[in-house]
């Protein structure tokens, strides 16, 4: 019996192409950069399934090609990259990979915080610039407490509340912001609920845990980070277009906040020229907060469990469009 092609656009960790290859005819992009459009579009029209990352746009020029093309298994929780209702209409499933990276992410967001706050990155490249002259000075490179502080958390999802309870270590106070009240976890995290105006008043650290959204474009604009404390920081590694980097840079270098972390950019990679990568009081990386060996192989894992169970007519175990089921196409499963 003919195996189901699959193209993958990036290597994986091995761990999951072992079981794809076992089960799927599949072909893999070799370059570390994506793949140009034109050769996404050659390849949907061969395959019957996509592997896909967040940097692949998948919409219905896509779909238009790929005649065949029975399902998106993405290699990712977000899936903003993909035009998923009209995948639905087209009977197309689309899969991610949630909950795995939830506690690496949280990890990261803390990994930033601190950074920022103890000016970690600048304490680095204090040393290896040869400006470290004084063995030890009252006022040198001053950072903010952790330990007490306020924390507010925007969006309490699996990965806000990963944040919430590592807070408690610290004995913060901890507030939060969601679209959806969660009085479940209030209690359970000692955590309160806040107006998100009120939470950026408020808090003296205020890190992002939503998605790209409509609602959610430019979350975070000139308008409330002038809410903000002079003292306070600001963590995203959420997505890049929740904050207007233009409003960012304005507040970091007019004072209205102290500093920022950022894993996520507007535009990704971001460029050379972007003001904000001139600024000490940032701390920046590439979007790595799931990068950790065990997390970043259990993703490649689900990856090959979504396409598995599809193609041997089960339900995908992290299926986005759940409505899709009920659509049936000419000739499909």
């Amino acid at each position: 019996m003919q195996k189901p092609k699959v193209y993958v656009t990036r290597k994986l960790p091995e761990r999951g192409l072992r079981i794809i290859r076992n089960h799927f005819d599949i072909e893999i992009w070799p370059e570390y950069a994506p793949p140009p459009r034109k050769v996404i579009l050659e390849k949907a029209s061969e395959v019957d399934g996509l592997t896909t990352l967040l940097s692949d746009t998948i919409d219905s020029e896509v779909f238009d090609a790929g005649s065949n093309l029975k399902i998106i298994s993405q290699y990712a929780v977000g899936f903003d990259n993909i035009s998923v209702d009209e995948a639905t209409k087209r009977g197309i499933y689309v899969t991610n990979t949630p909950g795995v990276l939830t506690e690496t992410t949280a990890d990261y967001a803390w990994a930033l915080l601190m950074a920022v706050a103890r000016r970690v990155v600048e304490a680095d490249k204090y040393v290896r610039t040869g400006k470290w002259r004084v063995g030890w000075h009252p006022t040198m490179l001053q950072g903010r407490d952790i330990n007490g502080a306020t924390l507010g958390i925007i969006g309490l999802g699996r990965i806000g509340s990963g944040i919430a309870r590592r807070a408690r270590g610290f004995d913060m106070k901890i507030i939060y912001h969601d679209v959806n009240r969660r009085q479940d976890l209030e209690e359970k995290l000692d955590i309160k609920f806040a107006e998100i105006d009120a939470l950026l008043r408020e808090a003296d650290f205020v890190t992002i845990n939503v998605p790209l959204l409509k609602q959610t474009f430019h979350l975070i604009n000139e308008e409330r980070l002038r809410l903000m404390k002079k003292t306070g920081i600001l963590i995203n590694n959420a997505r890049g277009k929740v904050i207007d980097e233009n409003a960012l840079y304005k507040a970091l270098v007019e004072g209205w906040i102290a500093g920022a972390g950022l894993d996520v950019f507007e535009q990704e990679p971001t460029l050379q020229n972007n003001p904000l990568l001139t600024l000490d009081n940032v701390v920046v990386a590439p979007h790595i907060s799931s990068a950790s060996y065990e997390t970043r192989s259990r993703m490649a894992e689900m990856v090959a469990e979504n396409l598995v169970a599809f193609f041997e007519g089960r339900t995908p175990p992290n299926l986005v469009n759940k409505e899709v089921i009920n659509i049936k196409l000419p000739g499909w499963r």
